[in-house]
């Protein structure tokens, strides 16, 4: 929650109370130095940067330089981005009225001089919340140089003033994120013509309106989002402007199965109903991770285009939702998502997936079964050592069917459990406890994983599917 700004509301009071202007640059530095002084993170809620992006960001910072972000999708440009606002004065003052935020101290826009000449100490003066000093665009090929910079305002042309009147000029967005933060989002998307358009922001620090002479001495930290796709392989960004970004910082997604669960854990927001608890077993926590990095690697999937963290948060959810809605409509008490529940992704796994033959060769549900597949595996042959349920493949051999569904009630899957020795136990320990929803869910985990490991035979048919021992 925001603070009272301060009292002064003039320029004399202002002054008199000791305020001590600082150029832009200078407050993130300084800004900065308390928050890393006081073991403060840079970022709340970023995972995995703490050894590669969070040390360049801040060395960017630490030497004033306009910034980059690299990245496929769903790396957290934008967020690490606007978090960057706290590293602003929670409050700094401006000439009241002034479009540019002009500095009390130091006005530069005509209008601010002007008001500053004629009423001297007796100036009014605003107080702008760090929250107002951050602008942000997304780059479209229809973004012009007048939406950015500025251009003739008609109406105050139409109102009498001069065209050789600086008053006379609407300013965009960039002088309107004086002593600020102004962000571009998807760079390359820019038209060649819009970007030379930001040479002077970049390197002069002022800004050029058609052709009027006017000199804005801008004081804006300039940062920027880019696919790195777009960024090199298509040279969509002009080489000038890419000189002007000192600090190019390479985003990335988490490297590890553990990294990625925990995003998503932090990032989802699972459904609830009342009387019904949810709960989602490690194993399957571990499978829809586990889904993501296998796309990360599969030669089905467009790998320039990414595989974004997103798909592993609405995996998650979906799962989650999967279980809840055959809890209430079975009238259980608890909900827990099984493998059954894995043919639900196809939703949300295959929008955010673009397929490397744009699907002339294999379907997207083929795709996404196949990963769903080879990340129950993975999973599997990390938590289920096959010599600990040896007795649950020899049950099978001696003629043990089993049948299972997304439908069938927890309670059914305990019939003739105890029959085949060694699965109540293995169950239990991968679920978790002993409820029958728990003990449902870790059954078919097992025993998905005995057929993936090529112990068990598997025939699927009107939603149901059928284990039983290998053909000889």
């Amino acid at each position: 929650m925001a603070s009272a700004p301060p009292s002064a509301r003039t320029r004399g009071e202002l002054l008199a109370s000791g305020w001590r202007s600082r150029p832009l640059r200078d407050e993130l530095r300084e800004n900065l130095l308390a928050r890393v002084r006081a073991g403060r993170p840079l970022f709340d809620g970023i995972l995995g940067y703490d050894d590669t992006v969070v040390p360049a960001v801040e060395n960017a910072l630490l030497c004033g330089h306009d910034l980059i972000f690299l990245g496929e999708r769903g790396q957290a440009k934008t967020r690490m981005i606007r978090q960057l606002v706290s590293l602003l004065d929670e409050w700094i003052p401006v000439i009241e009225g002034s479009e540019i935020h002009d500095d009390p101290t130091a006005p530069v826009s005509a209008y601010a001089r002007q008001l500053v000449a004629e009423r001297g100490d007796d100036a009014p003066v605003a107080w702008l919340h760090r929250d107002e000093r951050y602008v942000e665009k997304l780059a479209t090929p229809d973004v012009s140089i007048a939406d950015l910079i500025g251009d003739v305002d008609p109406v105050k042309v139409a109102a009498g003033r001069s065209l050789g009147d600086e008053l006379t000029i609407h300013f965009g967005l960039l002088p309107r994120t004086n002593r600020g933060i102004f962000c571009i989002n998807e760079l390359p998307d820019l038209t060649e013509k819009v970007q030379v358009g930001l040479f002077n922001v970049m390197q002069e620090r002022d800004v050029q309106v058609k052709g009027y002479r006017v000199r804005l001495p801008l004081d804006v930290l300039v940062v920027a989002s880019a696919n790195p796709e777009d960024y090199t392989s298509r040279g969509r960004i002009i080489t000038p402007l890419k000189d002007r970004y000192a600090a190019q910082i390479r985003t990335h997604y988490p490297p590890t199965r553990e990294l990625e669960l925990a995003v998503v854990l932090q990032e989802s927001r699972l459904p609830r109903a009342d009387g019904v608890a949810l709960h989602v077993p490690r194993f399957v926590q571990e499978i829809v991770a586990e889904i993501t990095l296998q796309a990360r690697e599969s030669a089905d999937v467009n790998q320039s285009s990414g595989v974004s963290v997103r798909m592993s948060i609405a995996n998650y959810e979906t799962l989650a939702a999967n279980a809840m809605r055959r809890a209430l409509r079975l009238g259980e008490r608890e909900a827990v998502p099984r493998i059954s529940d894995l043919g639900a992704l196809a939703v949300s796994t295959g929008g955010k997936l673009e397929l490397e033959y744009a699907g002339q060769e294999r379907s997207p549900a083929d795709v996404v079964a196949d990963l769903v597949r080879r990340a129950t595996r993975k999973v599997f042959d990390a938590l289920v050592p096959l010599e600990g349920i040896a007795s649950v493949v020899e049950a099978f051999e001696q003629g043990w069917k089993v049948e299972v569904s997304a439908a069938m009630p927890a309670a059914e899957y305990l019939d003739g459990l105890d029959a085949i020795a060694g699965l109540r136990d293995a169950a239990a320990r991968l679920a978790g406890g002993d409820s029958p929803p728990r003990l449902a869910s870790a059954i078919e985990f097992v025993l998905e994983g005995l057929h993936l490991a090529n112990r068990l035979n598997k025939t699927e048919h009107a939603g149901n599917v059928q284990y039983e021992r290998r053909p000889a």
